[in-house]
């Protein structure tokens, strides 16, 4: 009998066809995400679980696989995964790694100019045939070309984000852990500061940390008060890396000038009051949604199957597994 591959959600064709060959491939090629008695059962089943982040993994679905050999995420992020459980069982868990850093900067820069031009707000009044012709104060915004960008985690999104500014004359303040090499900061005309003061500087804000113990609510309503009152805040990183509701608040009270997000505290849920503010542009976690990305991202999860089948360890291994 071949292993079976179980996919929890829409995957493509091309994987699915590499794949298909090499196991018993079972799918849901639908939009309805499995519960949490599905995923059980699936786990149960399976030598191998394709997941998406809005599959919750916890250690209760992880303990109903006997067989389980590999959680395969279909994505750059795995917060959903309970990695030490899985990795106490000996399960690999593995991610898709460099690959949607160039399309996550681009939906970034998407953002960074939506937000400050009020694209969505003036979308939104010309489809409900409100314009009446041009104004002299309508839909005022905020200039992006010379202004201050700050990036607040300088990974491989983060720099791709920074490495766009040049276009745009501006200047880069950046936050890290830990300082780049002087060759990157040039190359990304990037300077290494404090967070306090990339706030206190920057007029468009980016946040492009992972989620950990340390990282979340790094952003707060201290954080926001720090920052100017006709700053923009940009975040498609991990959603608890900001406290929502004090991001409502300080777009409500005029603390900042806008935000748009694509990622969300409590995802798929929203913090009270944000759909009724009309400095904030709301997304739908689309950061890496490019069909030659998502294919790429695909492939990368069949390679990890196909390596795990092939009594190999995977080659996208989260980081932390084991440890």
């Amino acid at each position: 009998m071949k292993p079976v591959v179980t996919v929890t959600n829409l995957f493509p064709e091309k994987a699915l066809e590499k794949l298909s060959p090499h196991c018993d491939l079972r799918t849901n090629q639908t939009e309805n995400s499995p519960s949490a008695s599905d995923l059980e059962k699936i786990a149960s089943e399976s030598v191998v679980m394709i997941t998406y982040l809005s599959d919750k993994i916890d250690s209760s679905i992880i303990d109903k696989g006997p067989n389980l050999k590999l959680i395969a995420n279909y994505g750059a992020g795995f917060n959903n995964i309970d990695v030490g459980h899985a990795a106490g069982k000996r399960i690999w868990v593995t991610n898709t790694p460099g690959v949607l850093h160039e399309t996550t900067a681009d939906l970034t820069w998407a953002m960074i100019l939506g937000a400050g031009r009020n694209i969505v707000a003036a979308d939104r009044f010309t489809r409900e045939n409100k314009f009446k012709g041009w104004s002299g104060n309508m839909y005022l915004g905020g200039d992006v070309y010379g202004k201050t960008l700050g990036v607040i985690g300088c990974g491989e999104i983060g720099s791709a984000v920074a490495r766009r500014a040049s276009g745009f004359n501006m200047k880069v303040l950046y936050f890290n852990r830990s300082r780049m090499p002087e060759e990157k900061e040039r190359a990304l005309n990037a300077e290494f500061v404090t967070l306090e003061d990339l706030l206190r500087k920057s007029d468009f804000v980016s946040v492009h940390t992972p989620l950990t113990d340390q990282t979340k609510h790094m952003i707060g309503r201290e954080q926001f008060l720090v920052m100017k009152p006709t700053a923009y805040f940009i975040h498609t990183a991990r959603g608890k890396v900001v406290d929502d509701q004090a991001l409502v608040e300080a777009l409500k009270e005029g603390g900042i000038a806008g935000a748009a997000l694509d990622v969300y505290e409590n995802e798929p849920a929203l913090t009270e009051g944000m759909t009724e503010l009309e400095n904030l542009m709301l997304l739908p976690h689309i950061g890496s949604a490019s069909h030659e990305t998502r294919n790429t991202m695909a492939d990368l999860v069949a390679d990890n199957v196909l390596d795990v089948l092939q009594d190999k360890p995977p080659r996208c291994l989260v980081p932390g597994w084991g440890k």
